[in-house]
């Protein structure tokens, strides 16, 4: 049920995000009396799920969910109809209106993914506020780090200053990206200052470690706030509330050292010192392969929430949008370091629903689909033939010089441009399948 929920907030957030993106599209083009002959939610090759036609448009919802368009008469777009365009041009068709024309026409759905985004965001913080973890109190006790990044050159205590000579920001929830991007980290450890260098090696190392968690609280008190049922904690006895004090007489430093203590247990059996009302007691616990007892910790809320009126929301939104699509790029330019293998992290649709709550969260929906607004809008500015930002560029030459492209150029164009989405996508495809089968069958 909860991965049900997952991806019916996903087609919900992709359904607003296409329709409103070829609604960019659709209403200049109407406006400047070019005809569209299909407006659709999804692709449907071969088939639609629905489909109606009213006046010269046929509306219509396809079963293959990667996206949707409309077709504009006399465009050579992705269908690569040609039969239309061996007339001689119309009034009403796209190739024959004006180049600003064709350029309002191109860049409305991206300019509607912007507008849209900055909405969201100013919606939201003006109703939720803006949530997020506050640097100095999330490392006040410093910081603890998973394995791959302790083979960095970190440890466990250690409080981040710098990234590549920056202060670090007073929101920390860009410094994991922040850090794969860094030649240099400087950390304060036991009093003094220590700098870390970064190579794409590290970063591949740290990259596959990711799923352990790159860097958490320091926990040194570690008492249980949740437990799984059915888990090794539940079958040994231990409760809510239960401080753990040592594990065969050895004490437990931090969350972080218990974690790295019980993988020495694997299959095995631990004699567990617990605190509970004041009372110690002992608790032999069975450790499974997977090195863990099934319980979460009791972890302070880091989380601060800034409360904003809608006027005040209108730049900060602007702001964080921005930020966002900056960070968003950052992630481009690790992913395309090949030594770092961060290809191998990126996820796809078929993944692309983890990212949503198991719970409907309105919160956490509109936030995701605000950022995923304006990285559509990135990613369709790209000057890749097929994109709408491939076919600004022909447009703009066309201003430049006063010629539109050959039919044939524009043929070639949009065909490598297809054979570039394509190639991306065998690739994230691959990728979601890989991890899919790599999460559930090991």
């Amino acid at each position: 049920m909860d991965t049900l929920i997952q991806i019916a907030q996903l087609i919900l957030c992709l359904s607003i995000l296409v329709i409103l993106h070829e609604l960019g599209h659709f209403l200049p083009a109407k406006w400047f009396k070019t005809r569209v002959d299909k407006f659709y939610l999804f692709f449907d090759p071969w088939f639609s799920l629905v489909k109606k036609k009213i006046g010269e448009t046929e509306y219509g919802i396809g079963w293959l969910p990667l996206g949707g368009y409309v077709k504009i008469a006399g465009m050579i777009d992705e269908s690569m109809d040609k039969e239309q365009l061996k007339q001689p041009p119309q009034p009403w068709e796209y190739r024959s209106k004006k180049p600003w024309q064709k350029l309002i026409i191109i860049l409305g759905g991206i300019t509607v993914n912007v507008l849209l985004s900055w909405f969201i965001y100013t919606v939201v913080f003006s109703t939720y506020g803006h949530n997020y973890i506050s640097t100095s109190e999330f490392q006040k006790e410093g910081l603890s780090f998973n394995q791959a990044a302790e083979k960095a050159g970190f440890k466990d205590g250690d409080k981040i200053v710098s990234i590549d000579g920056k202060t670090v920001n007073k929101n920390f929830n860009h410094a994991t990206i922040d850090i794969l991007l860094a030649d240099n980290v400087t950390v304060e450890r036991n009093g003094s200052e220590k700098e870390i260098q970064f190579n794409d090696a590290k970063i591949k190392s740290i990259l596959n470690g990711a799923r352990n968690g790159l860097i958490q609280p320091l926990v040194k008190n570690v008492v249980v706030d949740s437990i799984i049922p059915n888990s090794d904690a539940e079958k040994a006895g231990l409760q809510k509330g239960d401080a753990l004090k040592s594990i065969d007489g050895k004490s437990i430093a931090s969350f972080n050292a218990f974690v790295k203590t019980l993988d020495k247990y694997k299959n095995d059996s631990i004699l567990l010192n617990v605190e509970r009302n004041g009372t110690f007691i002992d608790k032999k616990v069975k450790v499974s392969d997977s090195a863990t007892l099934g319980f979460a910790p009791r972890i302070t809320n880091f989380e601060v929430n800034n409360k904003l009126t809608f006027g005040e929301a209108i730049p900060y939104a602007w702001n964080h949008m921005i930020t966002m699509l900056k960070y968003q790029i950052k992630q481009v330019k690790l992913v395309i370091r090949p030594e770092t293998e961060a290809y191998k992290h990126v996820s796809g649709p078929l993944r692309l629903f983890k990212a949503f709550s198991t719970e409907w969260n309105w919160e956490l929906f509109w936030n995701f689909t605000a950022m995923l607004s304006i990285w559509l809008a990135f990613i369709n500015l790209l000057p890749i033939p097929g994109l709408d930002g491939g076919h600004a560029v022909f447009i703009i030459l066309e201003m430049i010089t006063g010629k539109q492209a050959s039919e044939k150029t524009m043929e070639v164009a949009q065909t490598i441009g297809f054979v570039i989405v394509m190639g991306l996508m065998v690739v994230v495809f691959g990728n979601d399948i890989w991890n899919l089968i790599q999460e559930n069958f090991n």
